[in-house]
């Protein structure tokens, strides 16, 4: 390992080889391409997902040298298209499944108060009761239970109502719906910025941090793995890595990549594919979430800004993992059971946005996927290899520590022992202040109060850095024109800071505009990708081919989802061209 590592790693180094800030704009970028090829890592860690970009902080904070490296974007995959909780899992109760859940809800606890109060917040949920006299003390003793896992607790316990109180708070319901109800409280976040954040803070601390940057090959020294060969997506270029370990975090591509590498793997993974449809927040008055009860799962209505997030499916997905489809099916379904609880249903006019995503489940022991257990899997499947999968986006932290616990054998010098359970979130530090100081600092960039409240909860005290951009140029401080939630200063920090290179990342993932807007993006996307064309040096010619490529994939996502199945959804949604021109898919 590299002599003269801090001592202390949860205090950044002055050292060059270091992000300030964890900024991941052009500059880095071409820096970190440099380095990629020059450096020596102890641990190269593929797939920038929730689990990827936390591994990248563990090893980080540990003192290890690391880069982290992604095909695509920061949370393209899995890791933008959740149900967007962090949450114990109250199902996972029913299934005994104790040891995940105190797990989860302690993760819960830490999220909300220590290392990202910024990006995640309480949320209530109502659980209507439908049966008399068995059903209110058995979901009560659940929640009780529920409610003291998780140790020391920032959210109120359960609450129980009548029917008339559970209707005065959720008057969407209809009265035969249910015959009283429970409220309990979880947490909630925008779990692509919560990833692109735990990222930047990985970048703080050492990490080099890349996206379009897809590994190609592995390198071996006899029968150890020693390294891999990524190429630059966007121009096609190749370097060599050298690493004393890599660890897979992939997900979905677990088994893909593992054939890549000539080795045999110790598990494997099943897709399952969620489905969430978003509708206005007026359809369905209400003054908190609910959660219901179907005939495999449960089914979320989530308060989300000015929407509801409404899912999810839990089918098997066997077809292009980068862009799972949502189909006519998927949507009925979710129709049909949330209009199962309503007095007012719900059509399919007032869909705003559909979103499908992968599930990486570790086969095994059931063949119907909302069955399959979501404890997570590691394994050294090769000298200098190890592969974790499965698991949840709320236990991210722990799948990354025993990732990186797992690859100490492989890693020459003791491996000091995780620490992110102390490392706050970039945007934690002096958030609480800021909030008390919102009206302040409204008046002093002449915005509204709640533009600023908006800003620190999705940047946190980043906010400053996302301000400076406007010092110079005022005209940022507006709103987007057809996605008025966004200011368009929001736009121009993603390219500098963020790693956005193409307009499908800013219209997905560093906003949402693409699931919040019936026009999903179109209707602004010519005004953001001019917004983005001067830090990334686009002609006329790449902003209009950056336009129309993401028109095509809306465009494809709008037909897919009137299609009856998956493979004929499939076969439309994957015809939309792919912004980055040199990714191999698969990669053999």
């Amino acid at each position: 390992m590299a002599s003269g590592k801090p001592t202390d790693p949860t205090t950044p180094s002055t050292s060059d080889s270091r992000t300030p800030g964890g900024r991941l704009g052009q500059a880095e970028r071409a820096l970190a391409w440099r380095r990629l090829g020059a450096e020596p890592f102890d641990v190269v860690v593929v797939g920038a997902g929730v689990v990827g970009a936390g591994v990248a902080l563990d090893a980080a904070t540990r003192g290890l040298r690391v880069a982290l490296v992604e095909a695509r974007d920061l949370a393209s995959g899995t890791s933008s298209r959740s149900s967007k909780l962090f949450h114990g899992g109250l199902r996972y109760l029913e299934q005994l499944e104790f040891g995940l859940v105190r797990e989860a809800l302690r993760e819960r606890e830490l999220m909300l108060t220590r290392l990202a109060p910024h990006l995640v917040k309480p949320v209530s949920f109502l659980y209507p009761l439908t049966h008399r006299l068995w059903e209110r003390p058995y979901t009560a003793a659940g929640l009780l239970l529920y409610d003291t896992m998780g140790g020391a607790r920032s959210v109120p316990g359960q609450r129980h109502l009548t029917r008339a109180g559970a209707l005065r708070m959720a008057p969407a319901l209809r009265r035969s719906s249910l015959i009283g109800a429970i409220r309990y409280y979880d947490a909630q976040a925008d779990d692509a910025r919560h990833t692109a954040t735990v990222a930047r803070t990985a970048a703080h601390y050492g990490a080099v941090v890349r996206t379009s940057t897809q590994v190609i090959g592995f390198h071996r020294e006899a029968d150890r793995v020693s390294g891999v060969r990524v190429r630059d997506v966007e121009d096609g270029a190749e370097v060599d890595v050298r690493a004393d370990v890599v660890i897979n975090c992939t997900g979905v591509w677990t088994d893909e990549l593992q054939r890549a590498s000539g080795s045999r793997g110790r598990f494997r993974v099943r897709a399952s594919k969620g489905v969430h449809i978003v509708v206005p927040r007026d359809r369905v008055v209400a003054e908190t979430g609910l959660i219901l009860r179907t005939e495999k799962s449960v089914l979320f209505v989530i308060p989300w800004r000015n929407h509801w997030i409404i899912g999810t499916t839990d089918t098997e997905w066997n077809l292009d993992l980068a862009h799972p489809a949502a189909t006519r099916h998927d949507i009925d379904y979710l129709l049909e059971h949330v209009n199962s609880v309503l007095a007012t249903p719900l059509t399919h006019a007032d869909i705003e946005g559909v979103y499908a995503g992968l599930r990486p489940l570790l086969a095994g022991e059931s063949e119907e996927t909302s069955k399959l257990s979501r404890e997570h899997a590691v394994a050294r499947v090769a000298p200098g290899l190890v592969a974790i999968a499965g698991g949840k986006y709320t236990t991210y932290r722990v799948m990354a520590a025993d990732a990186v616990d797992t690859a100490a054998v492989d890693l020459p010098g003791r491996l000091q022992p995780s620490i992110t359970d102390r490392v706050p979130l970039l945007g934690a530090d002096g958030y609480h202040a800021l909030v008390n100081q919102a009206d302040l600092i409204a008046t002093r960039w002449s915005l509204h109060p709640y533009r600023v409240r908006h800003l620190l909860d999705r940047y946190g005290s980043l906010l400053h850095e996302v301000l400076a951009l406007a010092a110079t140029r005022p005209e940022l401080l507006k709103p987007i024109d057809n996605a008025p939630d966004y200011l368009q200063v929001e736009v121009a920090y993603a390219v500098e800071a963020e790693a956005a290179l193409h307009l499908e990342d800013v219209l997905t993932r560093r906003t949402r505009i693409s699931i919040e807007y019936p026009h999903r993006g179109v209707a602004c996307a010519r005004q953001v990708a001019l917004l983005m064309a001067p830090t990334l040096n686009w002609t006329e010619a790449q902003v209009d081919q950056e336009v129309a490529l993401y028109q095509a994939r809306v465009e494809a996502e709008r037909t897919s989802q009137t299609q009856p199945n998956d493979t004929a959804a499939d076969s439309i949604r994957s015809t939309a061209p792919e912004p980055r021109p040199h990714l191999a898919e698969p990669i053999l």
